[in-house]
């Protein structure tokens, strides 16, 4: 597994969490401007830069509320993000 090395740094982070269950792209304001997309395997993979840790937890925490089962929380590194 590639170490992501930005973690630490200032600014945020950019991260990619996958959800089981499909979530309309117009959550997105919701999500703080995150990017929706919906994959074909009834999954939904939110994207985009998180400020901080605790911005993160508000994002896990809305998706907790809405009862929708978290699969992977993943910061990526800018080669990533295309």
């Amino acid at each position: 597994m590639k170490q992501i090395d930005n973690l630490s740094r200032d600014g945020p982070t950019w991260y990619r969490i996958t959800i089981q269950g499909r979530l309309d792209p117009q959550w997105s304001a919701w999500f703080d401007g995150l990017t929706i997309r919906c994959d074909g395997d009834g999954r939904t993979v939110l994207e985009g830069p998180i400020a901080d840790q605790p911005a993160l937890h508000g994002v896990i925490k809305k998706i907790r509320n809405l009862g929708l089962p978290l699969l992977t929380v993943t910061p990526v590194d800018g080669d990533e993000t295309a």
